[in-house]
């Protein structure tokens, strides 16, 4: 079992561990809770009522969250021609093709998203196990294999997020900074908890929304009441 500091246990003291907020109230005490010196990110954690094993109950997606998640993300597109000047006004870190996929190759990995046309995918698919196993390669259902670069790069940049099922059946998504106000972390926790309920399978039974918990990076989580968001 993990050992946590005096600045924890202290923390801890503020969330009741059996108890469940409302949304307003979570968010407070989660901001209150963090003594970091860093600007911690606020996560959500979120337990759905389906079974990763089958195929036909995953959850996957995108979102863009209305108050971004507090982080710069350095946005990389492999394409060439018009589709490159696009990417470049679109206000991408890094376009190319053949040069760029010539340097992930020898060790570089300065970005924090992938973007590709689809065009591209043939030369970008021989760096699948140097992006996949970064969790950088893109994906047409994430929206970064696409000829609108531009719609592409602005949505990452505004706050576009992936969310997707993990083998314990539940999702991890950044929702912002502890610096954030609170109305804008809760508006950020309300689009993606939406998000994920217009991403419910069909062959999901039962209770989907089964627990939300938020933390920040360092500090205790809340248990958040899901009757609100059904």
């Amino acid at each position: 079992m993990a050992k946590h500091g005096k600045k924890y246990l202290e923390a801890a003291k503020l969330i009741d561990s059996e108890a469940t907020y409302e949304p307003a109230e979570a968010v407070e005490l989660v901001k209150k809770a963090a003594t970091a010196k860093f600007d911690e990110t606020v996560e959500a954690a979120v337990r759905l009522g389906v079974d990763p094993r089958k195929q036909d109950q995953a959850v996957r997606g995108v979102v863009v969250l209305p108050h971004g998640t507090g982080k710069t993300q350095r946005v990389l597109v492999f394409a060439k021609g018009d589709k490159a000047k696009e990417a470049e006004a679109a206000g991408a870190d890094y376009v190319g093709d053949q040069d760029v996929i010539n340097k992930i190759q020898q060790g570089w990995f300065e970005f924090d998203v992938c973007v590709a046309t689809p065009d591209m995918m043939s030369e970008v698919g021989k760096l699948g196990r140097l992006l996949g196993g970064k969790g950088l390669m893109p994906n047409p259902k994430a929206g970064t294999v696409t000829f609108d670069v531009a719609k592409a790069v602005q949505e990452i940049k505004a706050g576009k997020i992936e969310y997707r099922l993990d083998k314990a059946g539940q999702i991890h998504a950044p929702i912002g900074k502890v610096s954030f106000d609170a109305d804008k972390l809760n508006e950020n926790l309300k689009v993606l908890i939406d998000a994920l309920n217009r991403a419910k399978p069909a062959a999901a039974k039962g209770v989907y929304l089964k627990n939300i918990a938020i933390s920040s990076t360092m500090g205790p989580s809340a248990r958040v009441n899901t009757a609100s968001y059904r």
